[in-house]
């Protein structure tokens, strides 16, 4: 059949990918959307973990035997360890073992890096997680609270007092925040220990330590986000109805915050992953921060390798899952675009 010029084409068969697309939900196709990111920036880190380590100049197996090890027991251990091979050579091998569920052995210890990143991952991930359940415990309360002060009529100095607070509570380093908190409660106030994890006494302060400045970070956005709901026109249809002061803030306020909370707090969380490094280091908690940070001393390099790709994957798989929040609770969000 001869279709004239400008003439709509007959319908045909649509092509497979066009079919797939369309049987696809859009969280679907968001979700795999998503997860080709993560699966591309996981080959990243692990291009980026093994190349820069070895340029990192200092040979590990000296540095692990110590000055005094004789030549043949370097060159042997650096045999075993294959790294007596070209770069070019040592990649090909350490990609075939992650294959396999192999991070290989680590240098200083001998041990194999999986059973002590097995060991480590607990203390961390508990860390992180309570750290980031007493920001966002603390946070929504303070912005809340901030955010009706500055609506007050005489609320401007109580502002100022709370927003100046929050800004150095920001701007203070993690470190220097645990080290105040090691010198008031432990050695002024003398109520907890000073390092240590495994008991209630001993993790009350790398968690504060952990938690304040995000806390304060968190807290600056709610109390933004709640200023501008409250001022919005479906606030004040709310209270032209007489409701309750409660059921307005929690019923018709509080909803309308929680994607912006979520998004930030999704944030807070990866960046609370990389902070424990630094709690784990001032209060000796024996996690992956902690192990990261003597690998590095030591130039051990599977080890370094091993902790950053599992540092990396916990940080990409919380941005997977608060992204995957964030289309259940709003479907608007235009997240679903990206």
């Amino acid at each position: 059949m001869t279709t004239l010029p400008g003439s709509p084409r007959p319908a045909g068969p649509a092509p497979a990918a066009a079919r797939t697309a369309s049987r696809l939900s859009p969280r679907a196709s968001f979700a795999i959307r998503r997860t080709g990111r993560l699966v591309t920036s996981l080959l990243i880190v692990v291009l980026a973990s093994f190349f820069v380590v070895h340029l990192v100049p200092g040979d590990p197996v000296r540095a692990a035997l110590g000055p005094t090890a004789p030549v043949a027991l370097v060159e042997n251990t650096r045999a075993d360890l294959g790294l007596d091979k070209p770069v070019r050579e040592q990649f090909p091998d350490y990609v075939s073992g992650l294959l396999r569920g192999d991070l290989g052995t680590s240098i200083q210890t001998r041990q194999e890096v999986s059973e002590v990143i097995a060991s480590r991952f607990p203390t961390t991930l508990t860390l992180a997680s309570l750290g980031f359940a007493v920001a966002l415990a603390g946070a929504l309360p303070l912005g809340m609270a901030a955010a009706l002060v500055a609506r007050s009529p005489r609320g401007r100095a109580a502002t100022s007092v709370v927003s100046g607070g929050l800004g150095v509570l920001i701007a203070i380093p993690d470190f220097l925040v645990s080290v105040g908190l090691i010198a008031v409660f432990s050695v002024w106030l003398g109520l907890f220990s000073p390092a240590g994890w495994g008991d209630a006494g001993s993790s009350v302060l790398p968690v504060l330590g952990l938690a304040l400045g995000p806390m304060a970070y968190l807290a600056r956005i709610v109390q933004v986000e709640m200023i501008k709901v409250l001022d919005s026109t479906y606030m004040a249809t709310a209270r032209a109805k007489r409701l309750p002061r409660r059921l307005v803030l929690f019923r018709h306020a509080l909803p309308n915050i929680v994607t912006a909370t979520l998004t930030v707090g999704g944030l807070l969380l990866s960046g609370l992953t990389a902070g424990t490094v630094v709690i784990e280091t001032v209060f000796a908690v024996p996690g992956m921060g902690n192990t990261l940070i003597s690998a590095v001393q030591t130039k051990d390099y599977p080890m370094i390798q091993g902790v950053v790709l599992v540092f990396a994957l916990m940080v990409l798989a919380v941005n997977l899952i608060v992204d995957l929040i964030l289309i259940t609770v709003d479907p608007r969000t235009s997240i679903t675009e990206g």
